[in-house]
């Protein structure tokens, strides 16, 4: 229909001024953190592969074997046939890992946020959820229904203010954030928020998508703060740190049975591969047996910040904000002529204004090559050799990033 062509060529076209119109690559990702794309060979600091397991041989031998044993689809929900013999190893695994009673995997993050927060909540109810959470949490507390209220980022205070206001009106309460925020890189404070939901009987859930496997010695960002328990719904992905594809929640049992027969999400959606769920369980042993090795993404963003005297990073995200998309997409452009694939970040995915270069740091990062790219960094931003705080390109930076 010709309505339906000029409302997407016009929207597409105002996209384009606005320099926020996406387009996707062509790209092939090589064993560590190399990708060949439009003929040219690029160092990526854009990638979410922090331990570099995409390409390790156990994921790989374990997927293939899951291939041959299984097939290479689940063929259905996994209340109808879908439910293979991978999915009780690997969420025992997960709930190992996290402490908990039990675990429940999802196709994706994204479905695991969609289908748990409604379960959890509805009209009668309230929820408090982080203005920076993810998008996957927002799209989870809209399915939702229940009264929605928002808290400046990580501040507890705020999020204190809005409870005892609120709370008292409300059958049940869920307070949402991520663990590690992925375009911030900041760890939400979630001993605070465990010690604040304990006192207005509020449910804590926390994304670890970007936590697991590389903060609190790989077992995601409840444990750097240095307590088991913390946080009774720990959810998270299987598609950055290990390596694959799929979600998860770790739970209590009770609320993990719950989850398998109400989460819509769960209910009305074809399993995740048996290859997925193989390769995550070959995934998580690697994260348990070597510490040294989950450690490394840390430590090479701290590396980085460290030469461009920025504070000191929380996680294996380094945001350096911009401002203006236009801008962001120079910056980019410009590192890509140094061979450094650094994706800019633009609204919606950000708030308008802040605009940013996210660098993601994994295990396989070269030494050498951070250090090439913080020269190319202070050379884009006019870094002073000895100078010590943040450029006034980049000085909205959160101080926590």
């Amino acid at each position: 229909m010709r309505s339906l062509d000029d409302f997407a060529y016009s929207k597409l076209a105002e996209l384009e001024r606005a320099s926020l119109r996406r387009t996707l690559a062509e790209s092939l990702r090589e064993d560590g953190p190399w990708v060949l794309r439009e003929g040219r060979r690029f160092l990526s600091f854009s990638c979410n592969d922090y331990l570099n397991l995409t390409h390790h041989p156990a994921l790989k031998a374990a997927a293939t074997a899951a291939i041959e044993n299984y097939g290479v689809g689940a063929g259905a929900s996994r209340l109808v046939t879908g439910n293979h013999p991978l999915f009780r190893e690997l969420e025992e695994r997960l709930a190992r890992l996290k402490g908990t009673e039990a675990a429940c995997v999802f196709g994706s993050g994204y479905l695991a946020n969609t289908g748990i927060v409604p379960v959890l909540a509805g009209a009668p109810d309230l929820i408090l959820i982080d203005e920076l959470a993810h998008a996957c949490l927002w799209a989870g507390t809209n399915l939702s229904r229940a009264r929605t209220l928002v808290f400046r980022h990580n501040d507890v205070a705020h999020a204190k203010a809005l409870l005892s206001e609120n709370r008292a009106r409300a059958r049940n309460a869920l307070l949402v954030t991520d663990g590690v925020f992925s375009m911030d890189g900041d760890l939400a404070p979630l001993q605070e928020l465990a010690a604040l939901c304990a006192a207005f009987d509020t449910w804590l859930m926390a994304d670890d998508a970007h936590g697991l496997g590389v903060i609190g010695s790989g077992r995601g960002s409840a444990f750097a703060a240095g307590q088991s328990g913390l946080v009774p719904l720990q959810m998270g992905t299987l598609s950055k740190a290990i390596g694959g594809y799929g979600g998860y929640l770790c739970a209590s049992r009770a609320v993990i049975d719950l989850m398998k027969t109400r989460a819509r999400t769960l209910i009305y959606s074809t399993a995740l591969p048996p290859a997925s769920a193989a390769a995550a369980i070959a995934a998580l042993t690697i994260i348990e047996s070597e510490p040294g090795l989950t450690a490394k993404p840390l430590a090479k963003a701290r590396a980085f910040t460290s030469r461009l005297g920025l504070p000191e990073a929380q996680s294996p995200i380094v945001p350096l904000i911009i401002g203006e998309p236009d801008a962001a997409l120079q910056a980019s452009n410009k590192l890509a002529e140094e061979g450094f694939l650094v994706t800019p970040i633009r609204p919606p995915t950000v708030p308008v204004g802040t605009a940013r270069l996210r660098f993601a740091f994994t295990a396989l990062h070269p030494d050498e090559e951070i250090a090439r790219l913080a020269e190319a960094v202070r050379a884009l931003f006019a870094f002073a050799p000895a100078r010590k705080e943040i450029p006034e390109e980049i000085a909205k930076c959160p101080p926590s990033s």
